[in-house]
């Protein structure tokens, strides 16, 4: 320790800068082991990450769509599949639905908090200093007339751990995997967001072309009652008949309300998913008639003949993948730890002091050195972390290999079933065809009295279940081209620009 007696403030603060220097210095005398930074400086224990083989096929199985190419086979363009709709309140749907969603919103707040562990995980090896001042005024004697005594110190603190054998490594390395695990999941959420309030537009538009028919039947079968009445009150048609038509045209607008209730309550869930108000909602949906009671056409796409390459798109597929990474790095921080740690130290507390208001005195402590600890025994704690490390990291492992399994399982599936919308539809369109031609000649056979109303109702029942067929399967084919949408990984990208901040506007994949 130096004392010295000096005016403040001037050469006091020169002395104190100079401390301060000095300390920052002596960090700076140690410049190799900077180079420790990418790794441990004497050896980066834990093993070294390879991204496990995923368990798949090496061709798909089941038959690809027969559609057309909308882009040539290239999977990027996934990134704005939802614009091939051509549907502006679709694309309005979506885009609300992004911002309102709840799971989207945690997924994003869990890639700050991955974000806030990375940066804690670099910063572990960096030196730290910290700083405090403080200020005493104290009064004191020792049997005699009392001491006044005026302090004031301010003090500079620094620590920096050596990561000697990569533990510190491994800390960020398992961070960053975490930070692009949970991005990943992100993505995740926002293309399950986009398929649910896509099917649910889907659900809607179908429920209007199924009013649209019950609306139809129901005005066909008021007119059947009409003239079946006409002619019973003329004696021409016998009273079952009348009878018959009336519990008809009854029965078909019975369907009607029905099948209009259920388009109120598909509203109120495209109101639930968007977060818009209803009379917003019911505005898009009538805004464009040409859309009314249509299907939005969806645009097709290929699929890359490798099943790996087509699943390591996925982002569930990707976070399972990022998990394995790391829960391999966490090894290695659990085997650093078996391992002596270096860490250098310093310190610098300048005082000054003044007693009975006298001149002030400068007061300068500092301290500057290693400290090394060594893990002698601790009953085998450390062994048994290093072993459920490594058995995390075998679970990790195992989830990777059961999500592509089921990722290969959705792609196949959704494959069969758009295939099946495909062949299915054009003769579904031709059995509608042949119903309808079927019940206007049943029915006009009966309205000039050469036919039975049974026969003409049960064609009737015919005809309008042909043509609900061909409207399901319409939707049926859409939802297929979503599903395996969903199922290829989506509209994705794993870059910085595609990453969520404080304050995302995000469209739908």
């Amino acid at each position: 320790m130096t004392s010295l007696t000096t005016s403040f403030p001037n050469a006091a603060r020169s002395r104190l800068v100079w401390a301060a220097w000095r300390l920052s210095a002596g960090l700076a005398l140690l410049p190799p082991l900077w180079s420790g930074c990418g790794g441990g400086l004497i050896a980066t224990v834990g093993p070294d990450y390879q991204a496990p083989a995923p368990p798949t096929a090496p061709r798909w199985q089941a038959e690809p769509p027969a559609a057309p190419l909308a882009h040539g086979g290239d999977p990027a363009a996934l990134e704005r599949w939802w614009e091939g709709f051509q549907d502006p309140t679709l694309d309005r749907f979506l885009a609300a639905a992004q911002r309102e969603s709840a799971d989207v919103a945690e997924a994003r707040a869990r890639i700050e908090e991955a974000r806030a562990g990375l940066a804690g995980a670099e910063s572990t090896g960096l030196p730290r200093l910290d700083g405090s001042a403080d200020i005493t005024h104290s009064n004191f004697s020792f049997g005699g007339p009392p001491f006044m005594r005026d302090q004031y110190q301010i003090g500079l603190q620094s620590n920096w751990e050596i990561d000697l054998f990569g533990g510190i490594a491994r800390q960020r390395e398992a961070a960053d995997s975490q930070v692009q695990a949970r991005a990943a999941s992100w993505h995740a959420a926002r293309v399950a967001v986009a398929v649910e309030v896509a099917n649910a537009y889907l659900e809607y538009r179908l429920c209007e072309a199924l009013v649209g028919l019950a609306d139809a039947d129901a005005a066909s079968r008021r007119e059947t009652a009409r003239l079946t009445d006409i002619a019973g009150s003329a004696g021409l048609r016998a009273p079952a008949d009348v009878a018959l038509a009336r519990a008809s045209a009854a029965d078909g607008q019975d369907g009607l309300l029905r099948q209009q209730g259920q388009c109120e309550r598909a509203i109120k869930g495209l109101v639930a998913l968007t977060g818009l108000s209803e009379p917003e909602v019911r505005h898009r949906l009538t805004a464009a008639p040409e859309r009314v009671a249509r299907m939005p056409n969806p645009p097709p796409f290929r699929l890359d003949g490798l099943p790996a390459r087509v699943l390591l798109q996925r982002p569930d597929v990707a976070a399972a993948e990022r998990a394995v990474a790391e829960a391999s790095a966490q090894i290695g921080v659990e085997q650093a730890k078996r391992f002596p740690k270096l860490s250098l130290s310093g310190n610098i507390t300048p005082s000054l002091q003044s007693i009975n208001g006298a001149a002030l005195v400068l007061a300068q402590t500092w301290s500057f050195g290693p400290t090394l600890s060594l893990p002698l025994f601790d009953w085998g704690k450390r062994a048994a972390d290093v072993a459920a490390a490594n058995a995390r990291y075998q679970a990790a492992v195992s989830r990777f290999k059961s999500t592509v399994r089921t990722a290969a399982q959705e792609v196949e599936e959704a494959l069969v079933r758009l295939r099946a919308a495909e062949q299915r539809l054009p003769e579904a369109r031709a059995a509608a065809e042949g119903y309808r031609a079927n019940f206007r000649a049943t029915e006009q056979l009966y309205r000039v009295g050469f036919g039975s109303l049974i026969d003409a109702e049960a064609s009737r029942r015919q005809a309008l279940a042909s043509e609900r067929a061909v409207a399901e399967l319409e939707q049926e084919y859409a939802a297929a081209w979503i599903a395996l949408y969903r199922a290829a990984g989506g509209s994705w990208e794993d870059r910085p620009s595609a990453l969520p901040t404080a304050s995302p506007g995000n469209h739908a994949s």
